[in-house]
């Protein structure tokens, strides 16, 4: 029988967090004060963030220690599996060897408890009483519930409107672990009714739901805001993924030429690919690591490296990113953690050092290769995480039509059981091919009046 899963035990669950900000040729650019454009400090975080989390935020320190509780939470589902896609190899008649870190083992489902468990910790640990966040596709807003439920935690969730009405399992999910859900934009929030002044039939963003999260946590002294991507301290928590698929490859005699990840802001490609970029810079391997974006939302492959406001309305500090505008609003499309305006700072800077690869791929493109590694692996994944396995398709047929066996490795960040609508309107023929026009990006980024980046 073949060896299809390469498993860890409980006591090999990594002891550190990897930052790469150590390893990085380019220090990432600093923040800027949104008022004064001037840099920023730590400081000014605070009143987001606790102390703690404020210091990672700006660590450059190689490796940064998991607390005893947060692994012994972690526990409960890690180490995840790596598998052996040896039916997907199949389908494709490709000469590629072709792996998947699954981490849709979690309670919520998906790899977002990584860091949702680590900020929960923190918080609790400076007597914060309530914490809020935003989520696109409910990934993110499950994890925190699920966290902020452990450490007897109030949770406030803003949920994009368009995945609230989409996926009302997650919601209920996150009822359960005690959350509060609210449809976003919301009447309950000043930014909130701003843009439903504006547009009363929105079907919301990322963006918007931030901008309301924020305005909870820095109204409100007993609050502090999580934020599910984008900043350095989230995708630091995130290289657990990598570190274990590291030793699992390893296990497996094996180490991939290809490292694959679906791209919103950033955390699941940097939870997967960092620790594999480590290994570039410290042992001059060759691994490509491809972030994989839809081409409704493609801030990476068509968006411009300025600052830009993490939010729609302009509450947060100016990020260096790749950006598409905070006004953007994105089509609605399925994979909603994948509908955010821009890229975290890290990735960005990695990419215009030309350190990762990023690609694009239409709505229809994804659900069909989702559905060939479904019907080849038995695992319906979530639509994000169908975004990598159209790039790893790609690359395997590369390798079939060149005569070459490669090694690809992928995120399989997410299950897609609560994700049946987007699979029903796929069979009904209701999802159809989006790209966004070069006027439709243009118009979006002359609004902004940010400062560009030479």
């Amino acid at each position: 029988m073949k060896n299809r899963k390469i498993i860890l035990s409980e006591r090999e669950i990594p002891e550190k967090w990897y930052n790469i900000v150590a390893d990085m040729p380019n220090k990432p650019l600093p923040p800027l004060h949104p008022a004064t454009k001037e840099p920023i400090g730590p400081e000014a975080l605070g009143p987001l963030f606790p102390e703690e989390l404020i210091k990672q935020e700006v660590s450059t320190e190689k490796y940064i220690d998991i607390p005893d509780e947060v692994r012994n939470i972690y526990s409960i589902w890690r180490p995840t599996p790596l598998y052996r896609a040896y039916g997907l190899e199949k389908a494709l008649d490709t000469p590629a060897k072709i792996y998947y870190k699954y981490e849709g083992t979690s309670p919520s489902g998906s790899h977002k408890p990584n860091t949702a468990v680590a900020q929960a910790y923190y918080n609790k640990k400076e007597g914060i009483k309530r914490i809020t966040t935003e989520t696109g596709a409910g990934q993110w807003g499950s994890a925190l519930a699920f966290a902020c439920n452990h450490f007897d935690m109030e949770c406030e969730v803003y949920m994009v409107k368009l995945s609230y009405l989409h996926k009302p399992y997650r919601k209920i999910m996150m009822n359960t672990w005690g959350a509060k859900v609210f449809p976003s934009p919301s009447n309950a929030t000043e930014a909130g009714r701003k843009i439903l002044a504006q547009d009363p039939d929105t079907t919301g963003s990322l963006g918007i739901a931030i901008s309301e999260a924020v305005e909870r946590a820095a109204t409100n002294d007993d609050t502090k805001y999580a934020l599910g991507s984008v900043l350095n301290h989230v995708k630091l928590h995130q290289t657990i993924i990598g570190q274990e698929a590291v030793a699992q490859m390893a296990k497996a005699g094996d180490m991939p030429d290809i490292v694959i990840a679906p791209f919103g802001g950033g955390s699941n490609f940097a939870g997967l690919a960092f620790p594999f970029l480590r290994l570039n810079f410290e042992e001059g391997r060759n691994i490509r690591c491809i972030a994989s974006e839809p081409t409704s939302c493609p801030k990476l492959t068509r968006g411009v490296f300025r600052y830009d406001y993490g939010d729609t309305v302009g509450m947060t500090p100016l990020l260096p990113m790749y950006t598409l505008g905070h006004n953007f609003v994105p089509a609605p499309i399925h994979a909603g953690g994948l509908r955010y305006h821009g890229a975290g700072v890290i990735v960005s800077q990695l990419l215009r050092d030309k350190l990762i690869e990023a690609v694009a791929h239409d709505n229809l493109e994804v659900f069909e290769a989702g559905i060939t590694f479904a019907r080849a692996e038995g695992i319906i994944p979530a639509p994000e995480a169908t975004h990598g396995i159209a790039t790893a398709i790609d690359e395997a047929n590369k390798c079939k039509e060149e005569g070459v066996s490669k090694t690809i490795l992928i995120n399989l960040c997410g299950h897609g059981n609560f994700d049946m609508k987007a699979y029903e309107d796929y069979f009904a023929g209701n999802i159809v091919k989006h790209e966004l026009t070069s006027e439709e990006i243009n118009a979006s980024l002359a609004q902004l009046d940010t400062p560009t980046i030479d």
